[in-house]
């Protein structure tokens, strides 16, 4: 095995693969040595290390988004560290830059603050209700521990703060809404007739030496397309999963069982006292004792009293914690805490908290019926992973000089397939694939007759494949495309008639012919757009959009153009009148909404040159 191992990794897409599941293993298995450093520095930002780990995990998360964006259709060479890592480190030196921005502006963001937010979002909800272990769950599998994924949302809340702070201090000049208000608000007034290229196509005739001529300019286009009929053999999972014994399955969850960390969970509310001088502070705390003593209800107390908004509404409640969610001295007295009892006061660096468990849920343990689908799932899909790699690193070998794949595949008791027809850039089978689509089309495979390599595809698939025959483009007879060259040549003949009368058009009408006049001479209606803003509906979008494309009339003279529209017509425009638009004639609504837009431009702007203040300004060492 290990020497299977060592051959497999002489390839690049081996490489990367094997350094993702690295780095998986590592977040998994290592956490807590991982997040709190391990190894020197990649780079500093004014003195702070970025480490080997903050970038390793910046790097996974662009190649997952890679993977979950293009799928099967992903070139493997995109994966390759050389390419993403400089603008991982990139991201991750703005991102650092930004962090320690917010910091010196002393923008803070609070513990249980954190909490509140965290208890909040859906995805670590179960029917409704934060799940610890959702939550614990969820992160793991993304790479984080508690306390690393805690400090990443804390970095986003401050940058986001930081950002709308930036936004919020620009401002738009009358000036500025009275520029945008005249292009918004603009009025037109234009006429327009339309010449049908459909009724112009279907009178004109179409000789057989126009379709022979068309035939031979375009024979391109009559063409068959380049295919390869391929011989391929596929690997996946699924087929060598096999059923597991029951002793095997009771052994998993005996293992699981040892290795599980079963905490109570408690569902926790809190009055939060930001401080405000010592003498008030203490004042405060105690007030909150008495008035809790004489009986009044620690959630109405909260929601009057308390200092963390974001609790204050729902009583105080920060949802459910397992001992992991809050500071280590909140999360003790928490866990001394009986439920229904408040504590005494607590200090964090958000502040001072009276505490009460509201409710306290034992562990529970997982039955062995309970978890036996998912166990039977899980020992069956690593037995079978185990079984698919080394059937997939033998494969390598055997399709590494074989003459075809019958023989490889005899020896492995697979099965070969075929796949007819394939052509460059298929869209619709397995060779969709960008990676075997290039690989099938290759001088390698396709000139010199070789296997390919053994390609990986999404969801653990592995693919190897060999061209069993080359099938060039070929001319077809003209009759096979005689109605489609008739109707090509109809189109071209309709244009070069729509132009010259609309060329035509245009010169009476410079000439000072009205618009009237010139279309009822071609036997066509005029219409007429009078005060017509870039929002009317009642013109034909493309119409409208031409006019407003238009330049201004000059002194008495209108302006004259026309364009063939999507739909195969030509359209004659005479555009007379423009009228600027006026912030006054815009609704307050829109006038409000026209603000906004403008204040959100400017915001994202002055952010951008904030950043890029930040950037010159910094000391960035690459190590």
């Amino acid at each position: 095995m290990l020497q299977s191992i060592r051959q497999s990794t002489k390839g690049t897409t081996a490489k990367i693969i094997i350094g993702l599941i690295v780095i998986s293993f590592a977040f998994f298995g290592i956490q807590s040595i991982l997040v709190d450093g391990g190894g020197n520095a990649v780079a500093e930002v004014n003195g702070e290390p970025v480490s080997p780990n903050e970038l390793n995990q910046a790097v996974l998360a662009q190649q997952q988004r890679l993977i979950s964006r293009f799928g099967d259709q992903l070139d493997p060479s995109m994966l390759e560290r050389s390419r993403i890592e400089p603008r991982a480190l990139d991201e991750l030196i703005n991102r650092k830059l930004l962090v320690q921005a917010a910091e010196s502006m002393q923008l803070a963001i609070s513990e249980p603050e954190i909490g509140s937010i965290v208890a909040d979002m859906e995805q670590f909800q179960v029917d409704g209700v934060f799940s610890p272990e959702r939550y614990k769950m969820m992160i793991s599998q993304a790479g984080y521990s508690p306390g690393s994924y805690k400090l990443l949302l804390r970095n986003d809340l401050l940058i986001n703060q930081m950002s709308a702070g930036l936004a919020g201090s620009e401002f738009v000049t009358q000036a500025e809404m009275d520029i945008s208000a005249s292009i918004l608000a603009e009025q037109r007034d234009f006429s327009y007739f339309t010449i049908p290229g459909e009724a112009i196509g279907d009178a004109e005739a179409v000789s057989e030496a126009e379709i022979e001529s068309y035939y031979a300019a375009n024979e391109t286009l009559f063409r068959t397309k380049e295919s390869v009929d391929v011989d391929y053999i596929e690997l996946e999972i699924d087929d060598f999963r096999q059923s597991v014994e029951e002793s095997v399955l009771r052994e998993a969850y005996e293992l699981g069982l040892e290795d599980a960390v079963l905490q109570d969970e408690s569902r926790v509310s809190h009055i939060l006292f930001q401080d405000s001088g010592e003498a008030e502070l203490l004042q405060r705390v105690e007030d909150a004792q008495d008035r809790l003593a004489k009986g009044e209800a620690f959630a109405v107390l909260a929601e009057d009293i308390s200092d963390d908004v974001g609790s204050a509404d729902r009583g105080g409640d920060l949802g459910y914690t397992s001992g992991a969610m809050f500071p280590d001295n909140m999360e003790a007295a928490i866990a001394a805490l009986e439920p229904g009892f408040v504590s005494e006061p607590v200090e964090t660096s958000a502040g001072t908290h009276l505490l009460l468990v509201t409710e306290r849920k034992a562990a529970k343990v997982t039955t062995f019926e309970e978890m036996r689908a998912e166990l039977e799932e899980r020992v069956s899909g690593e037995d079978a992973r185990s079984e698919l790699l080394r059937t997939v690193e033998t494969l390598r070998d055997l399709s590494f000089n074989a003459e075809d794949l019958e023989g490889p595949a005899a020896d492995l008791d697979l099965q070969v397939l075929r796949e007819e027809g394939v052509i460059r850039g298929d869209a619709d089978s397995l060779f969709a694939s960008a990676a075997l689509n290039e690989a099938a089309f290759s001088d390698d495979v396709l000139v010199a007759g070789h296997n390919s390599e053994v390609f990986e595809l999404s969801g653990g698939r592995f693919v190897v494949l060999r061209v069993r025959k080359h099938d060039l483009p070929q001319l077809l007879p003209v009759d096979t495309f005689r109605d489609q060259i008739l109707v090509a040549v109809q189109r071209e003949k309709a244009i070069a008639e729509m132009t010259r009368q609309a060329s035509a058009s245009l010169k009476l009408l410079r000439e000072g012919e009205t618009v009237s006049d010139v279309a009822q001479a071609l036997g066509y209606e005029v219409l007429i757009e009078l005060g017509v803003d870039r929002k009317n509906s009642a013109a034909p979008v493309d119409v409208l959009s031409h006019a407003f494309q238009m330049a201004a009339p000059s002194g008495a003279s209108a302006t004259v153009d026309f364009f063939i529209s999507p739909v195969g017509n030509a359209v004659v425009i005479e555009l007379q009148r423009v009228e600027p638009g006026k912030l006054a004639m815009l609704p307050e609504a829109e006038r409000t909404q026209l603000g906004q837009m403008l204040t959100n431009e400017q915001g994202g702007v002055v952010f951008r040159e904030f950043q890029r203040q930040l950037r010159n300004n910094a000391e960035i060492t690459a190590l």
